[in-house]
């Protein structure tokens, strides 16, 4: 088996599977001829939203657990199997808020931490919001904030900050989104 560069996978092995993500590594021939294990984990797609209001940027705040600290982050989901990331940007965004979208754009798709992670992302702009129905999964316990258009960023980037939310708003300020 070879990659899709040309790197001779010798062994490829799925260690541990979580029902969130799964991990492992792949054995492979070097371009020098030496084999190394690259590990990685494998995650599914997932959608980041930027949606405006009249009175400033949607976001969500939240404890995570994995870093024992609450976090302002704009909203976010996994994509569910034959699913856009359009759709899944309306559909997380009305879950998490209570806000439904009467237009979407996709700004960006993209690979997550290439060095570690099977994890693609994209940036969705989410415009003309209505008031739809609000469905927190079990695990989501946030509350809903709204931040001036001219904070976000600096909001976004203040500790602790977190990728998703800083590039998405990058990439939707340099797209002329925002």
């Amino acid at each position: 088996m070879t990659d899709a560069d040309g790197w001779p996978v010798i062994e490829s092995e799925t260690e541990y599977e979580t029902g969130w993500y799964d991990g492992g590594y792949d054995l492979v021939e070097q371009p020098d001829g030496s084999e190394k294990r690259y590990y990685w984990a494998e995650l599914p797609p997932a959608v980041v939203i930027v949606a405006p209001t009249d009175e400033g940027i949607l976001f969500v705040e939240q404890y995570r657990p994995t870093t024992g600290s609450t976090h302002l982050e704009l909203p976010a989901g996994i994509v569910e199997d034959g699913e856009s990331y359009t759709g899944a940007a309306a559909r997380e965004l009305e879950e998490e808020t209570g806000f439904r979208p009467s237009s979407t754009a996709l700004i960006q798709e993209y690979a997550v931490a290439t060095g570690v992670l099977r994890h693609d992302r994209a940036v969705v702009y989410a415009d003309g919001l209505e008031p739809g129905e609000r469905e927190l999964d079990s695990n989501e316990f946030l509350e809903v904030r709204t931040v001036p258009v001219a904070e976000a960023l600096d909001r976004a980037r203040a500790d602790p900050a977190n990728d998703a939310s800083i590039s998405a708003l990058l990439l939707a300020s340099e797209d002329g989104f925002l």
